[in-house]
C-alpha cells in the first residue's frame, strides 16, 4: 500500500520532528487567549488583538526572511527558529512565576514566535523539496497532515487537563520543551547540505523580496489558491478568540470541555489527510482541490448557533468534524501542488510569501473581527464570518496544470519522476 512505503531515515528523523512539535503545539492550543482571559481577564478586543499582532508584525518581519532562507543551508535555520521559539516562550512562565507577566509580554512573545514559525515552514518546505522525489511529495504531505490532525486530536484534551490541574501556563512550558525536542530530531538528521548557490548580486536587492509573490502572481493556479486560502483561513482564524470568549466566558465552559470539543473531531482530518493520495489518483487533483476547497467553507456558520452544555459540545463537534475533515483532503494536496510548481530556487521565498501573505489576511480579519465582536457581540461576529465564508467557493481555480515534468497529477500516471502517489 502506497501509505505504507517507507522515505527513507532522514526522512523519519524529519516526521518526528515535526510531530514532537506538532503535539506541543497543540497541547499549548489556545493558550494565549486562556492566559489572557483567565489571567489578565482580557476582554474580546484584547484577546483578538493578542492574535492579530503577532501575526501582523510577524508578516512585515518576515518579509526580508525569504531570501535569507532561500541561499542558506535549511536545516541550521530550522533548528534556529526552533531554539528562539522555545527562548520565547520560556519566557512566559518564567515572568508568570516572578508576578510579572503582563499584556505586552504575551504580544511580544505572540511575534517573536510567529516570525520563527514563518521561517521555519519557509526552510523546512525547501528542504522537503530537495529532501525527496516529486512523486513522494504528495505522501510526505499527507503524512504530515496525519500527524497534525492526530496531535490535534490528542493535544488539547491534555493541555486543557494540565491547565486546571498545574495552572494556565503549564501547556506553553510544553510547547517550549516541544520545541526544543524537535531542534535535536532535526539535528539527528545528518547528511550533507550543500550551500545554496546564488545568481548575481551578493546583496539583498528588493527583486529578492518580491520574488516569491512575483511568483505566485504569475502562476494562473498559485494566485487563486492563495487568495481563496487566505480569505478562508483568515474567517476560520478570526473566529477562534472570539469563540474561545463566546465558549469560556459567555457560555461558561470548563477548559477541558473547551478542549475536548476541537479535539474530538480531529479524527475527521486524520482519515482526510490518509486518504487524499488515493482521491487525488482516482479522481484527478484539479477535482480533490475543487471539491475539498469549496466543502471546507459551508461548515463554520454552525458555530454561530452553539448552545451551554452537552447540546452545543455536541454541534461544535459535528461542525469541527465536517471542516476539519474537509482540510484534511484540501491541504496536503495544495501543499504538494504548491511545491510541484516552485522552481527549487525559489521555494523557500515562495513559502514565506505565502506565509507572509496568510499572516497579513489573518491579523487583519482577526482586529476586524475583534472590533466588529465589540459593537455586536461574538456570536453575531461569529456568524457574519460563517455568511462569507459561503461565498470564497467562488475563489478557487477553475482548472488545475499539468504537472511541470509532464505528469498529469489529475489522474495520477506514472512518468519519469518514477512511482506514483
Amino acid at each position: 500500500m502506497a501509505g505504507g512505503r517507507t522515505l527513507g531515515r532522514r526522512f523519519t528523523w524529519l516526521w518526528a520532528a515535526f510531530a514532537v512539535s506538532s503535539y506541543g503545539t497543540w497541547i499549548g492550543f489556545g493558550a494565549f487567549p486562556l492566559i489572557a482571559i483567565l489571567v489578565l481577564h482580557s476582554g474580546p478586543a484584547q484577546v483578538a488583538a493578542l492574535a492579530a499582532v503577532g501575526r501582523a508584525v510577524a508578516a512585515v518581519l518576515a518579509v526580508p526572511l525569504g531570501p535569507w532562507v532561500e541561499f542558506r543551508r535549511k536545516r541550521p535555520v530550522m533548528i534556529a527558529m526552533d531554539l528562539i521559539r522555545f527562548a520565547a516562550l520560556m519566557s512566559v512562565p518564567a515572568a508568570f512565576a516572578l508576578g510579572r507577566l503582563g499584556f505586552a509580554q504575551l504580544l511580544l512573545v505572540s511575534v517573536v514566535v510567529a516570525t520563527a514559525d514563518i521561517a521555519f515552514r519557509a526552510a523546512s518546505g525547501a528542504y522537503l523539496k530537495g529532501l525527496l522525489p516529486p512523486a513522494d511529495l504528495l505522501l510526505a504531505n499527507s503524512r504530515f497532515e496525519s500527524t497534525t490532525w492526530t496531535s490535534t486530536m490528542v493535544g488539547p484534551p491534555l493541555g486543557g487537563y494540565a491547565i486546571g490541574v498545574f495552572g494556565p501556563v503549564t501547556t506553553l512550558v510544553a510547547n517550549a520543551v516541544s520545541y526544543l525536542l524537535s531542534a535535536l530530531g532535526i539535528r539527528a538528521i545528518g547528511g550533507g547540505e550543500p550551500v545554496p548557490e546564488r545568481t548575481g548580486a551578493p546583496r539583498l536587492k528588493a527583486r529578492d523580496l518580491l520574488e516569491g509573490w512575483r511568483h505566485i502572481l504569475a502562476h494562473p493556479v498559485l494566485r487563486p489558491l492563495l487568495l481563496n486560502a487566505i480569505v478562508v483561513n483568515g474567517l476560520i482564524m478570526a473566529s477562534e478568540p472570539l469563540l474561545a470568549v463566546l465558549l469560556l466566558d459567555d457560555l461558561g465552559f470548563a477548559p477541558w470541555q473547551y478542549g475536548l470539543v476541537f479535539a474530538a473531531p480531529c479524527v475527521g482530518g486524520l482519515v482526510g489527510a490518509r486518504l487524499a493520495h488515493r482521491l487525488v489518483a482516482r479522481f484527478g487533483q484539479h477535482k480533490v482541490l475543487r471539491t475539498a476547497g469549496a466543502l471546507r467553507a459551508f461548515w463554520p456558520l454552525g458555530l454561530a448557533f452553539v448552545q451551554p452544555g452537552a447540546p452545543g459540545m455536541v454541534l461544535i463537534i459535528l461542525v469541527q468534524l465536517g471542516l476539519v475533515t474537509c482540510c484534511g483532503v484540501f491541504n496536503p494536496v495544495l501543499a504538494t501542488y504548491r511545491l510541484d510548481h516552485t522552481d527549487p530556487g525559489r521555494v523557500a521565498r515562495t513559502l514565506t510569501a505565502w506565509s507572509v501573505s496568510s499572516s497579513a489576511a489573518i491579523a487583519a480579519m482577526t482586529a476586524a473581527w475583534g472590533l466588529l465582536a465589540a459593537l455586536i457581540g461574538p456570536r453575531a461576529a461569529i456568524a457574519v464570518a460563517g455568511v462569507v465564508l459561503l461565498v470564497t467557493p467562488l475563489l478557487l481555480p477553475r482548472r488545475v496544470d499539468r504537472h511541470p515534468m509532464g505528469e498529469d497529477r489529475s489522474t495520477g500516471t506514472k512518468t519519469a519522476a518514477k512511482g506514483e502517489i
